[in-house]
């Protein structure tokens, strides 16, 4: 059986994240700039005799994301789905949203009627707050449970150092936000959500993004190094553990690289 489509799933920055209070949904308050970026996986989809995921043993997203589709099309249509993997796993940024995204627009997109964009959304936002960004084609500041989206224009000049620590492990999503919890992390969000806004809004020039609020959920003294480095602003991306480092030149960005040799895994990437 052929009839294979394939899309690129592109990984993601936060470029900004600021976290609040639990709301009444047991999620938190968000909001947070999310930049895609050129490092990628590749996601290709067909029709199949059932709904099968294979290249990514650990894949959940993409099978949920595909069992998603069928409940809600008449005929329950099955889909094979084949992942390459490239972005790191566990990582802060958003390979397994993406991939489900990608996978959702193409089997969508094998349907004798395609759903419309808001039922796509609806799947996805069922599937985890990142997944509806990966629907869009643009720089996005997400609120709420950070399912609500707005295009925003955001300069993107620059070149983007990843860097994961060697030893590095994530804490689960849900352990990394218990332990904001724990700290009361979401004492003075309302200020720090309006300082965001505010910088968010003086942004002219891509050495601006320096003046964004550090992420609210993790910190990492590698961003610090980077920083020291020559990237203009350097934090952690999501609930980590990456940690990246904005360049001016790609040639800074691949300096910070070399010197991080045997002690971190690293990217380069642009704004995709």
């Amino acid at each position: 059986m052929s009839g294979w489509r394939t899309a690129t799933a592109p990984a993601k920055l936060n470029l900004a994240l600021v976290v609040g209070p639990v709301r009444p949904d047991g999620k938190h308050d968000v909001v947070t700039v999310m930049e895609r970026l050129s490092l990628s996986d590749t996601v290709s989809v067909r029709r199949s005799a059932e709904i099968r995921v294979s290249g990514f043993e650990d894949d959940t997203l993409v099978t949920a994301a595909l069992r998603g589709l069928a409940r809600i099309v008449e005929g329950e249509p099955s889909f094979e789905a084949r992942i390459e993997k490239r972005i790191p796993v566990a990582a802060g940024l958003g390979g397994g949203s993406s991939d489900a995204a990608a996978a959702l627009v193409l089997a969508n997109g094998l349907l004798d009627i395609p759903l419309e964009p808001a039922a796509l959304d609806g799947i996805a936002a069922s599937l985890g707050a990142d997944v509806p960004f990966f629907l869009r084609d643009s720089t996005q500041l997400a609120t709420g449970d950070g399912t609500t989206l707005e295009p925003i224009e955001l300069p993107r000049e620059y070149v983007a150092l990843l860097a994961l620590s060697d030893g590095a492990v994530k804490s689960s999503t849900a352990a990394v936000y218990d332990d904001f919890d724990a700290r009361r992390g979401d004492e003075g969000y309302d200020g720090r959500r309006a300082a965001l806004l505010s910088a968010l809004a003086a942004v002219r020039e891509p050495g601006d993004l320096a003046s964004l609020p550090p992420n609210d959920l993790a910190s990492a003294p590698l961003a610090d190094e980077l920083a020291a480095r020559g990237a203009f602003r350097a934090d952690v991306t999501g609930a980590g553990p990456v940690v990246y480092g904005l360049f001016a030149q790609r040639r800074e960005a691949e300096d910070a690289a070399d010197a991080l040799a045997g002690r971190a895994r690293t990217w380069i990437a642009t704004p995709g």
